[in-house]
């Protein structure tokens, strides 16, 4: 699978004799470099650039292997970009940066962005990721999307709306309890609260974070002024009795008993790789709705669910950024795609059902369009 590398590039024109050269390079190939020179925006029309992402990384935080560098990141993003082609169409390059610095990781994407139309930020770690993405979408204007974070963020949240209705229930009526206070976290925190859920808490590796707390870096600060109304202040465990959802995303593990003492139709997400933080079968025990990130498993966390649609939307109405209502937008669609067909074992559709991709497409472009950040 892997020998050799899973991408290529391929010609979308022939050359077949000297006319073609000619037209493909020099010197027909200088009328358009002029045109563009005079039109700088006629580069989305001539060349490749609007169907492009870059997919950049430093290698610092790659899937549970940790900070493994540029090199060994390759294969990863790779794979990425292999799914923007196979989901969505979009044409994606790995490009892995050997440097870890904030200022040199944003110098170094500014100074490549005008060879692509997004850019996908990949496996950073926190909490650099935050300030890399904040300050590329002040920077530049394309789309900057940093998967770890808001890939995840979105389809959780459609896989909550879908366990939520299932269980008669909306967000509002749901209080969470997060595990894990990294970039995916951050993120699926941050899209719950915007999407209006009832209660939600979040834990790291000493505990819950709440308000005073010592220690606490500026996002985690941020955190805990907006979430925890309930003031727990003790372990993930402890604010799990009588919760209605725990979302794993920190590596730890999680107890039966913990699952046991959450509330009636109680929702799991246990969603680190590759060992989830309890045994779906152990949490299927004491929960309604189970959800992991593997695909042994019923209920796939999956992002390739969001991103290559997102992308698709973005680039296809010009996008100058992706908006919080075009994330929002997609994990509707996504969620709806489910539809009837509801359970216990079907809160998300599968990465492979074709629906998928197209209704988050026409979601992110139609809301980018409302939102104003559509240039065509």
């Amino acid at each position: 699978m892997h020998r050799g590398g899973k991408l290529e590039v391929r010609s979308t024109v022939p050359v077949r004799d000297a006319d073609d050269l000619s037209l493909a390079y020099t010197p027909g190939v200088a009328r358009v470099c002029t045109a563009i020179a005079d039109q700088p925006d006629l580069v989305n029309e001539y060349t490749w650039v609007a169907n492009l992402v870059a997919v950049v990384s430093d290698g610092t935080a790659v899937l549970g292997l940790g900070d493994i560098g540029p090199a060994a990141a390759m294969p990863v993003m790779e794979g990425k970009a292999l799914l923007f082609k196979q989901f969505a169409n979009v044409d994606a390059v790995p490009v892995c940066l050997d440097c870890t610095d904030v200022d040199a990781l944003v110098e170094t994407v500014v100074r490549l962005a005008p060879s692509f139309g997004g850019i996908n930020l990949e496996d950073i770690s926190a909490p650099r990721c935050f300030e890399v993405e904040d300050r590329l979408r002040g920077l530049l204007s394309i789309p900057v999307f940093h998967d770890d974070q808001h890939g995840t963020a979105i389809v959780v949240l459609a896989a909550l709306r879908n366990a939520a209705r299932l269980t008669g229930r909306t967000l509002g009526d749901l209080r969470a309890v997060v595990a894990g206070a990294g970039a995916s976290g951050v993120a699926v925190t941050r899209i719950l609260v915007n999407a209006g859920i009832g209660d939600i808490a979040v834990s790291d590796s000493k505990g819950m974070i709440y308000e005073g707390r010592e220690g606490l870096n500026p996002y985690k600060e941020a955190l805990a002024r907006d979430t925890n109304r309930g003031g727990f202040t003790g372990s993930t465990e402890e604010a799990l009795a009588g919760a209605d959802v725990f979302i794993g995303l920190s590596g730890s593990t999680l107890s039966e008993a913990a699952v046991a003492s959450m509330a009636r139709d109680s929702i799991v997400f246990a969603l680190s790789n590759p060992t989830p933080e309890i045994h779906p079968e152990i949490a299927r025990r004491h929960a309604r709705v189970v959800a992991t990130g593997r695909s042994d498993f019923p209920n796939q966390i999956n992002n390739v669910l969001a991103f290559p649609g997102v992308f698709r939307g973005a680039l296809d109405v010009r996008a100058s950024t992706i908006t919080e209502n075009m994330k929002v937008a997609a994990a509707e669609a996504l969620a709806a795609v489910v539809g009837d067909e509801i359970s216990e074992d079907y809160v998300i559709p599968s990465p492979f059902n074709e629906r998928v991709a197209p209704a988050v497409v026409a979601a992110v472009s139609a809301q980018a369009r409302l939102d104003g950040v559509a240039r065509r």
